[in-house]
């Protein structure tokens, strides 16, 4: 039986773990949302879909149907992944709008509807919640759009960066204070970084 390990979620931004949902986290490259089992896992561990929603898209779900909205998952990870690599680094422009004309069509197509609820902090006051009507499998593609939507409107284009680990393909934005960030984890990619720069002090001191 195929392992499944913890998804990464190392971005500080759920629209670029998206992106890193294919990676190599040690010698092999893994997808996390390869079938649609692995996208409902990854939607879970996102806390991006409700637990009981996605036991109720898995049981009346029709054959193969989970495993083509995966597929649709990873087509659009990968043109997020071209769109971000392309103006990752500088400020997004107004032009770059035409380019998200997809992704306005995906979140055009949601159903969202609004209720008063009790406020989770003060049980005597109301609050206004936004749910979603989970009408089928392909609405598991909406909360992907909106995390991808925060990542255009939120970010600062100028602060995503790749992690400079020679062969990592991670992503993240670079929250920290002064923008200094170079490494997807510094346990990871920022510890071989160390060793490799100790290893060749080593050589060079003969």
């Amino acid at each position: 039986m195929q392992s499944h390990p913890p998804a990464m979620f190392i971005a500080d931004s759920l629209g670029l773990d998206f992106i890193n949902s294919i990676a190599t986290p040690v010698d092999t490259p893994f997808d996390w949302i390869a079938d649609g089992d692995g996208l409902l896992r990854w939607l879970a561990q996102a806390k991006l879909v409700p637990l009981d929603v996605l036991d109720a898209l898995k049981a009346r779900a029709k054959p193969g149907e989970l495993d083509h909205v995966a597929g649709q998952a990873r087509d659009l990870r990968e043109w997020f992944r071209g769109f971000v690599r392309k103006h990752m680094g500088k400020p997004l422009t107004p032009r770059a709008l035409k380019e998200l004309e997809s992704l306005n069509r995906l979140l055009e197509s949601d159903e969202g509807t609004s209720r008063i609820v009790l406020h989770h902090d003060d049980g005597d006051a109301f609050a206004l919640q936004r749910t979603r009507r989970w009408r089928s499998a392909g609405s598991l593609l909406l909360p992907i759009g909106e995390a991808m939507a925060r990542v255009v409107c939120e970010e600062s284009f100028s602060d995503i960066k790749a992690c400079e680990g020679p062969a990592c393909t991670l992503m993240f934005a670079d929250h920290t204070r002064a923008r200094a960030r170079r490494w997807c984890s510094m346990a990871v990619c920022g510890n071989r970084a160390k060793q490799a720069a100790h290893r060749s002090r080593i050589k060079d001191r003969g």
